[in-house]
């Protein structure tokens, strides 16, 4: 049968089907077992990309996968479509960024949709309508309520490119996350959540989630930062101010010779004002404060700092301590100065000598011999307290607490535990997010919007200026209206919202899309949530997971949600390279998927996503490899319609023990087969091992399909292969699959199918492959039945040819057998 694999017509005839029969559509049925699978959604920026296509293509088999296994299967799709990426365009293109957005959903959607991937699309949500973006703004004003939401005048990163804020997790290497323009820092007043209020359980549940990759949860837990110390305060010299430190090692405060500020202190410039210092403080703070935090204090950097010309007293001591200012030190790590113990702090002790500052040894090994004159580097292992007063001769872990308790005593400090976590600044100075339900009243002072008068609907009539600057605060529609307390005039907040709170519970949305009464329907985030498995980029392990997590436990502290974690397992997904490097318009190696679609078809695409690489693991983009997964795809599709017999009828049941040797092997193929496939998905979504049996058991077969006649009853093996080999790659080429099958004259949806299962006994081998050593190195092969007596085992291999010639008249010490893999000789 001469019929031509045609993917543009085959795929668009089953896209069209799907759709129109809603076979995607999914409602809650509390009889069967539920299973939510998420990918993490797309910007709209106007085309999708090959990581999308990988992302979203893994997604699917798995989505497809567990409806075959029974699961009633949520797979929805949606659009995170605030942001400056929208503004950028407009001011470039002179068009709205509300148009731009919606024209660039429009088209992803259709790409989406070209890609057979099944969303269930009635519960598609764009985090830029208003229907959305009103609950955030209920959930905002509930926050402010109780405590969670403030506003105060902060230090901020500032992107002067973008005109906006940046929280500390948007700023990478020290330019912006989104332009990547050098970030800046200004004073200026802003919104934040008190993300820190949930540290401790942010923190405790990182051992919780299992199924969250280690190197994410490693992250988090860095990122949050949790440490057991004290704090101390050291007097200002002549002065009534005073400066908090906190530390972990309050066993070396008598050794404590001088103070390092960090560049953002607010006494790190104050403390320098009409000395000599002034010019050179000032200089110095903003060359760092432009520099990368992480690379600030990265072991191999240089620690550099200048003197402010100001004095503090050490509390234990009473020595008088000059106070520098130093790369080294971070404001976002407890208080933003650190007490200086140059003999047992490695930074400190290359930072006294590069400058000449006295050390003091506190804690001595228990071998004694510690000298200040002759140390090279730091002693920071435990030992005994010396040079600390009545602390003298005490185990350096006991003084932590007793030095820590008598600070406490004289008013000079107290155990305490901090976070390196810092809460969330929402805060954004543009134009195209979500409005900041918040009111200035020059009588009552902030008042949040009454619930009833909820939404604050961002204008859409307001035209953004070529500087970038949000046009909000000068619209005067939009900023003046009346106080809710006094009916006074007053002033709307002209901020709005950072994106990544669209972001932190959409997937709850997912689950109620058109409830129009409440933000979340109880009954159906029950059913539904949390998500079974979200699939995204390693790139959002502390931005976005870390906040969404935050999200879901303030939503359940409201009664909205009754689960503590929004994501049971997380699959983070390596990128897409091509010449060595990401894929990226500035580096001339993006592949347009639309014309990979146009080409090869939707399928080969596909495949080729998911054979080329574990999922966890970068993609490494080959031409020649997407020309094999489209030969492959061909292969198959002539197997089957070259031999018209396999179309006719199904495969008549069979007893293995009549078939002949070949037809056997191919049976026992089928059960390993889907034993292998079962095995790859269920455990780590290892679609390239799986699709690489399915091509083993494809050669076989189509070995075998031309020597076995037709009407011969091995047709009938022959015939299982193929069927079980459309069902196992219906999940990853699921056009071409679905086509084969109706071609059958099957009716079924192959995802309605059961997955297909094997028999144990069926799989099992007649007989297996050892490996050969001597001495540990391999030397040859044996096959040998699975039932093989031991002593056979190890008496064949010695008799084996290629052994006995590589031996020669060597004496065998001992034969080593470890059970169906290998024989080891030891000569």
């Amino acid at each position: 049968m001469d019929i031509k694999y045609d993917p543009t017509a085959i795929e668009l005839k089953w896209q069209t089907y799907w759709e129109e029969k809603k076979l995607f559509q999914v409602t809650e049925d509390p009889s069967r077992k539920k299973y939510y699978l998420l990918e993490m959604f797309p910007y709209p920026s106007g085309r999708i990309h090959m990581g999308h296509v990988r992302n979203y293509t893994i997604g699917d088999v798995v989505a497809r996968y567990k409806r075959m296994r029974g699961y009633n299967v949520l797979h929805p799709m949606g659009w995170d479509a605030f942001g400056m990426p929208a503004e950028n365009a407009a001011i470039a293109k002179k068009v709205h960024p509300a148009k731009w957005t919606y024209e660039n959903i429009d088209y992803m959607r259709s790409q989406l949709k070209k890609m057979g991937f099944s969303y269930d699309w009635d519960r598609e949500l764009a985090t830029c309508d208003v229907d959305y973006y009103k609950w955030e703004q209920l959930f905002f004003v509930r926050m402010y309520e109780k405590g969670l939401v403030y506003q105060k005048e902060a230090t901020v990163n500032w992107c002067p490119a973008c005109q906006t804020v940046l929280a500390n997790e948007q700023v990478e290497a020290g330019l912006c996350w989104r332009c990547s323009s050098e970030v800046t820092t200004r004073e200026m007043p802003g919104w934040f959540l008190k993300i820190t209020a949930y540290a401790e359980e942010l923190l405790e549940y990182c051992d919780r989630l299992p199924g969250w990759p280690e190197r994410v949860m490693t992250m988090q837990k860095n990122w949050i930062g949790k440490s057991y110390g004290a704090n101390i305060i050291f007097q200002l010299e002549n002065s009534t101010e005073q400066i908090k430190v906190f530390t972990t090692r309050p066993d070396t405060v008598f050794g404590a010779t001088f103070m390092t500020l960090a560049p953002e202190h607010p006494l790190a410039v104050k403390l320098s004002r009409g000395t000599p210092q002034e010019k050179t403080v000032d200089e110095f703070v903003q060359r760092v404060r432009k520099q990368d935090m992480i690379a600030r204090t990265a072991d191999d950097t240089e620690k550099e700092g200048v003197f402010t010309g100001g004095y503090c007293i050490n509390p234990v001591t009473g020595a008088r301590m000059p106070i520098f200012v130093g790369n080294f030190v971070l404001m976002e790590y407890g208080t933003g100065a650190v007490m200086a113990v140059p003999t047992h702090d490695q930074r400190d002790f290359e930072f006294a000598h590069k400058y000449g500052l006295p050390l003091i040894v506190v804690v001595q090994p228990p071998e004694g011999g510690l000298a200040p004159e002759t140390m090279t580097a730091a002693y920071v292992n435990p030992g005994i307290m010396v040079n600390s007063g009545q602390f003298n001769g005490m185990d350096n872990e006991q003084a932590k607490r007793a030095i820590a308790d008598y600070l406490a005593s004289i008013q000079k400090g107290a155990l305490a535990v901090t976070y390196r976590l810092r809460d969330w600044g929402i805060s954004r100075q543009r134009y195209w997010g979500n409005p900041i339900p918040m009111i200035h009243c020059p009588a009552c002072g902030i008042v949040p919007v009454p619930e009833k008068d909820l939404p604050v609907i961002l204008p859409l009539d307001a035209e953004i200026p070529e500087s970038g600057e949000s046009p909000l605060p000068r619209l005067e529609s939009f900023t003046n209206t009346a106080c809710p307390k006094c009916a006074g005039p007053a002033r709307r907040e002209t901020d709005t919202m950072d994106t990544f709170m669209e972001s932190s519970w959409y997937f709850d949305r997912y689950a109620c899309p058109d409830c129009n009464t409440a933000p979340l329907d109880p009954a159906k985030v029950k059913y539904w949530l949390p998500v079974d498995q979200y699939i995204g980029g390693i790139e959002h392990a502390i931005l976005h997971l870390l906040y969404s997590r935050f999200f879901t436990k303030v939503l359940r502290d409201m009664n909205m949600l009754e689960h503590n974690e929004p994501f049971t397992n997380l699959l983070t997904q390596g990128m897409v390279i091509k010449d060595g490097s990401k894929m990226s318009k500035s580096k001339g190696n993006v592949v347009d998927p639309d014309d990979l679609l146009s080409r090869y078809g939707a399928d080969t695409v596909r495949l080729f996503s998911l054979f080329a690489s574990p999922p966890e693991r970068d993609l490494d983009w080959s031409d020649q490899g997407v020309d094999g997964s489209y030969r492959f795809v061909n292969r198959l599709w002539r197997l089957f319609f070259d031999h018209p017999d396999m179309i006719k009828a199904s495969p008549a049941e069979y007893d293995p023990g009549q078939l002949t040797p070949e037809l056997k092997r191919l049976d026992r193929k089928i059960h390993q087969t889907i034993r292998k496939v079962t095995d790859d998905i269920d455990k780590k979504f290892h679609f390239n091992t799986a699709i690489a049996a399915c091509m083993e058991l494809f050669n076989l077969t189509a070995g075998l399909c031309p020597v076995v006649p037709v009407g011969d009853p091995g047709r009938d093996v022959i015939k299982m292969a193929i069927d079980t080999l459309i069902v196992m790659l219906s999940p990853m080429i699921p056009h071409m699959t679905q086509e084969m099958w109706a071609t059958m004259g099957r009716s079924d949806d192959l995802v309605d199918l059961p997955w297909p299962k094997y028999d144990p006994e069926r799989a099992k081998e007649d007989e297996i492959q050892l490996v050969i050593q001597v001495n540990g190195k391999l030397r040859s092969r044996l096959t040998i039945a699975v039932d093989t007596d031991e002593e056979e085992i190890k008496q064949r291999a010695l008799e084996d040819e290629k052994i006995v010639t590589f031996i020669g008249g060597a004496a065998v010490k001992k034969v080593i057998l470890v059970k169906n893999k290998l024989v080891n000789i030891v000569i």
